[in-house]
């Protein structure tokens, strides 16, 4: 079928996919934001690994039923892409709950961003370009060392750095993963894997006694978890992954916003200015591949 050309009456068809794909971006760091901050109640009565089980069980379950995924019809390729998927963001959650746990959520956010950032500067072949992983080093150190002590708690800050990890395997397996399996259906199956993973974490801190309103209070949290998910593979699908790595760019900085709003959490100014180094890095090496 022939292409109707562009008559300059509208954005080229690339553009408009982009913009789309932009304005889901932001939705998605928006709602994962606020889906962590007001998950903090919850933590500190039933526990950052239930209320992460919980969330995470919620969130599959929910998916499942709307995708109705085709358990026997899928092919190994399809079945791996899907668990290594499922397991990175099992880890992922698991360690940023415990992070947020530990540390003001802005921090959090900044130190987890260095995985999209490990992803953005891998193969970067210019000599001037290794200047954004030394800006990154620099402000995470203001973040959580102020020259003489720890400014924030090292345990939580170690979950935050193993969280990075995960979500730099977790960027690059959700663009396989979208190629892979047609709609939302592949997002569905990880998520399986994910609260399976979650599940023996969540069972051991909670002993399997979970109060009528957490169950309530974590359904709603995992819509808020969800949301994010099905935002960033239908991102990836509309944009080249560098565009969505300038955009993330700007999450620790949402971070820091909503844990001052929602939570009250105050930072001091070596810390700002650590978590404003480290998405000027994010943005220097995203844009600068």
């Amino acid at each position: 079928m022939a292409t109707r050309p562009d008559t300059g009456d509208g954005p080229p068809a690339a553009t408009l996919r982009i913009a789309t794909g932009s304005m889901m971006a932001v939705g998605s760091m928006l709602s994962v934001q606020f889906g962590y901050a007001l998950a903090a109640p919850t933590m500190a009565v039933f526990g950052p690994l239930g209320t992460n089980w919980l969330r995470l069980a919620w969130a599959a379950a929910l998916l499942a039923l709307i995708v109705r995924p085709r358990l026997l019809s899928y092919d190994r390729r399809q079945w791996t892409a899907a668990v290594l998927l499922g397991l990175a963001s099992g880890v992922m959650t698991l360690c940023y709950f415990q992070a947020v746990a530990r540390i003001p959520l802005g921090l959090a956010t900044a130190i987890n961003f260095l995985g999209p950032l490990g992803v953005a500067a891998f193969g970067l072949r210019r000599a001037r370009q290794a200047v954004w992983p030394v800006l990154a080093l620099v402000g995470v150190v203001l973040l959580v060392h102020d020259g003489t002590d720890w400014a924030v708690d090292p345990v939580g800050a170690g979950f935050a750095l193993a969280a990075a990890c995960g979500w730099a395997a977790y960027i690059v397996l959700t663009k396989r993963v979208g190629e892979a399996f047609p709609g939302m259906e592949g997002l569905s199956m990880s998520l399986i894997v994910a609260a399976l993973v979650a599940t023996p974490w969540g069972l051991a801190e909670s002993g399997g006694a979970i109060p009528p309103p957490v169950l309530a209070v974590t359904a709603g949290l995992a819509v808020l978890m969800l949301l994010p998910y099905v935002l960033e593979m239908m991102a990836l699908r509309r944009m080249p992954v560098r565009p969505f790595g300038i955009l993330m760019s700007a999450e620790p900085a949402i971070g820091t916003l909503i844990g001052f709003a929602v939570l009250s959490q105050s930072l001091s100014l070596a810390q700002l200015a650590g978590i404003a180094l480290v998405t000027i890095a994010s943005l220097g090496a995203v844009a600068g591949k």
